[in-house]
């Protein structure tokens, strides 16, 4: 899709009605702005995720601190901010948190805009209207409602306990704020994903990183640019369910799992002896045997016959680049 907001924009019968709201849509949807990031070609990311990404962010407190998807500034050098008012505000990336998959930005210029509320997202139900917005006001504000709230288990080893699913799927969600009917941010817009409902019928949507997770780790963010919490061991193997395995789809290069001859293709089995049935169960089962470093056994299936191999784990962000405090 176009980055250039004037050449798209939601079909005026799917955006919210300014009437509709007790609060003032067009100033919370002022306070979404148009996100631009440069990352070295060196980066570690930057193979995968590229070295010019671009998104949104949210505008949280009123000093020009922004919560946006991770991905988007994950070692990034340089990074820039819209206005829906065309002004252009140089920020620099304050913090990354693999965990949530929350980013946090600084915004380097005074922001007139009034920051929205934080929302409580655990008291969100599904079936509740909300608003998918990103940057460019009401002609980029979708209104969508929950289609579920339910665990997330991602191929780069990320997994959220709940995450929250809406549709119909917002065009540039990458960043996106997710508004509920009083104007309060319940979560960053992540993922278009196909999901199915209750009723077996394939539907499009966004997975949005919940807002209630932010809280807990954000004093953390901001003196340190990342969670203080031990981190969790990473393999970098790419591990995606299909037909009932779990099987290896890639591996980062020189990450834990190749150099302890994991391939690609192979299958996994037990993790450490317990047998695991999916993603979720696999990731669950690795972070419960230690901190990052911790050796990590996995049993695979490799050209029909079985192998043991032993990981030694690490911390994910010991390869990528670290923001540089200001």
């Amino acid at each position: 899709m176009s980055d250039n907001p004037d050449e798209w924009e939601i079909p005026a019968a799917n955006r919210p009605k300014a009437g509709d709201f007790a609060f003032d849509l067009d100033t919370t949807l002022s306070a979404v702005f148009a996100l631009r990031s440069e990352i070295p070609e060196d980066a570690f990311t930057a193979q995968v995720l590229g070295t010019e990404r671009m998104g949104n962010g949210v505008l949280i407190r009123a000093d020009g601190l922004v919560l946006t998807i991770g991905y988007l500034i994950a070692e990034a050098e340089t990074v820039w901010l819209l206005s829906n008012d065309g002004d252009a505000i140089p920020a620099h990336v304050v913090a990354y948190d693999h965990n949530t998959g929350f980013g946090l930005v600084q915004a380097l210029a005074k922001i007139t805009a009034p920051p929205v509320p934080l929302g409580n997202s655990h008291s969100a139900g599904m079936g509740d209207p909300v608003i998918m917005a990103g940057h460019g006001g009401q002609r980029h504000a979708l209104s969508a409602w929950i289609a579920a709230k339910r665990e997330f288990a991602g191929y780069w080893e990320y997994l959220l306990d709940e995450a929250i699913f809406t549709t119909p799927p917002h065009p540039n969600w990458g960043g996106a704020a997710l508004l509920n009917s009083e104007g309060e941010l319940l979560g960053i817009g992540s993922l278009f994903v196909q999901q199915i409902d209750e009723y077996d019928t394939q539907v499009d949507g966004n997975m949005v990183v919940p807002i209630d997770i932010l809280d807990p780790i954000l004093d953390d963010l901001l003196k340190f640019g990342k969670s203080q919490h031990p981190q969790r061991p990473w393999l970098g193997a790419y591990t995606a369910e299909s037909d009932g395995q779990l099987i290896v789809a890639g591996l980062a290069e020189d990450g834990p799992a190749e150099s302890a001859d994991v391939q690609t293709g192979d299958v996994v089995l037990a993790v450490a002896g317990e047998s695991v049935n999916d993603l979720a169960a696999m990731l669950r089962k690795i972070w419960s045997l230690g901190n990052a470093g911790v050796e990590v056994p996995l049993t695979l299936l490799r050209n029909g016959e079985i192998t043991d191999v032993s990981i030694s784990s690490s911390d994910r962000m010991l390869y990528m680049k670290s923001p540089k405090m200001h």
